[in-house]
């Protein structure tokens, strides 16, 4: 039997990281761009929602391929189970998503 990949896809847009899970995940066509293919989220029968994942079901909904800015990637594994899509927003305190951002974002500075 053939092993089934998943991806969790860490990335940055407009101020928060997303977190997806997704069955392929390519160079893709465009130049510069991370193909993601066959996102999926957490199981329908769940008696718990998460609104993070809700907001992230409504804004992919019909997407069959989106396409991320290879700047705006953060990281990429590959996953045994999948775990929950969630949107974090980037606050200005010294936390592990800002203190990335400072790191890999445009303006960082360089050292002395």
């Amino acid at each position: 039997m053939a092993k089934k990949c998943l991806y969790r896809v860490t990335f940055l847009n407009q101020g928060k990281v997303y977190e997806l899970y997704a069955k392929r995940v390519s160079q893709g066509d465009l130049y510069g761009f991370i193909a993601v293919e066959g996102i999926t989220f957490g199981e329908k029968s769940s008696v718990v929602i998460d609104p993070g994942e809700e907001r992230l079901k409504a804004e992919f909904d019909g997407v069959q391929v989106t396409r991320i800015p290879l700047h705006a990637v953060v990281r990429i594994d590959e996953v045994a189970k999948q775990g929950i899509a969630k949107i974090v927003p980037i606050s200005g305190k010294a936390d592990e998503a800002s203190a990335l951002v400072r790191q890999i974002g445009p303006f960082a500075e360089a050292p002395p």
